[in-house]
């Protein structure tokens, strides 16, 4: 595993947004970063490749453990929406996708930082732009990415019903996001539609969620965490079951930091797993405190022998935390790289790689491409 610089193409932003990446840049300078690549092995792919797919196959033991021990309040689910949880696990509900983020370094086993397992982003990047970048600088050499053409294969499996696309108005990355699924759906041979979230409804005459046209929704990939979804006023409702939800009730399980230190109790020594408890006492002063329920690596406190070495800022300060033995992040001359394994119908799919000067992640945190030959 190499970090490799190189230099950009000249008109890169028109190359990029011509593929759907139109949130390349910010304030700071560049999201997607292509002055730089990273190179991997042949046998290094294969080692992330199993780790992924071992990870996946832990978590639904993990999922099957909760249920069982009723480890609810583990994961700040809420009574009402146990049931609902329940019976999706049940049904084996179809779950399009998910993301670990691991960090891994070519030498030790890559270790599990947390999963991202029910609204995950940066997937125009690691599955089109990436792709299309290497088609241009590394036309002989390959990527660990089939994230494409599995997401078609796997929404041939939900059989022929209209799937409706939601996401919150005017946030371009999750509108892009979900313009893209939406397309690979498309390309599937499936019906889609597009609705923002605000502007799904609960029909009571009909039982049913609708849209702002009062259509019937019985099929809907919401790019929206169910921890927010279970907040609105409609929410009583989600129990009726009348809508097929993508991802499905039974992922709120995996979708919170909160499952880390049940894994490491499930599975403790696992070699890719990192020490995780729900108290900080276990690590005598070193440890990097997570919410349970934060996002884009808000409000995580990184520890070191009793002082605060990293700290950032958010909006869930006030959340249960957990507590997780710190990793051995690579440094390349400044640069820290966490790896983003995705899976698309429960097979690991590809890489995606996000980099900071800082040791934790955030959402100013660039995407640079990689190649393995």
């Amino acid at each position: 595993m190499q970090r490799r610089t190189i230099e950009v193409r000249p008109d890169w932003q028109h190359r990029v947004e011509e593929i759907g990446l139109t949130y390349h840049s910010h304030e700071a300078g560049p999201y997607w970063d292509e002055s730089a690549y990273y190179e991997f092995t042949a046998g290094e792919i294969e080692v992330l490749e199993m780790a992924a797919n071992t990870l996946h196959e832990l978590c639904l033991e993990a999922v099957d453990a909760v249920i069982t021990e009723n480890w609810w309040h583990r994961l700040c689910i809420p009574k009402s929406a146990v049931e609902l949880i329940r019976k999706s696990w049940e049904r084996d509900d179809f779950s399009l996708y998910g993301r670990f983020d691991v960090a891994y370094d070519g030498q030790s086993p890559p270790k599990l930082l947390e999963y991202n397992a029910d609204t995950p982003t940066a997937l125009v990047e690691a599955s089109v732009a990436q792709w299309f970048w290497l088609q241009e600088r590394f036309k002989d050499c390959d990527q660990f990415n089939s994230i494409h053409e599995r997401l078609i294969a796997a929404w041939k499996k939900i059989g022929g019903e209209c799937v409706r696309f939601a996401a919150v108005k005017d946030h371009p990355e999750d509108e892009q996001t979900v313009t893209y699924l939406q397309d690979t759906c498309h390309q599937a041979g499936l019906v889609t539609k597009r609705v923002a979230i605000e502007e799904i409804g609960w029909n009571e005459k009909r039982a049913a969620f609708v849209d702002l046209e009062d259509q019937k929704i019985t099929a809907c990939f919401k790019l929206y965490p169910w921890e927010w979804l279970w907040e609105e006023e409609f929410a009583a409702f989600l129990p009726q079951e009348p809508c097929r939800w993508i991802e499905p009730p039974w992922k709120m399980v995996l979708s919170n930091k909160g499952i880390v230190p049940i894994l490491w109790e499930l599975f403790s020594g696992h070699p890719n797993l990192l020490p995780a408890f729900e108290s900080p006492e276990p690590f005598a002063g070193s440890y990097v405190r997570k919410p349970k329920l934060s996002r884009e690596g808000a409000n995580i406190q990184w520890m070191c022998e009793g002082r605060v070495i990293h700290e950032t800022a958010g909006d869930y300060a006030d959340g249960e935390c957990i507590f997780q033995e710190p990793a051995s992040i690579p440094d390349f001359n400044g640069h820290h790289p966490v790896l983003g394994l995705w899976i698309v119908n429960n097979e690991s799919a590809g890489l995606g790689i996000r980099e900071d000067t800082s040791l934790i992640t955030s959402n100013l945190s660039r995407f640079v491409p990689h190649v393995f030959a």
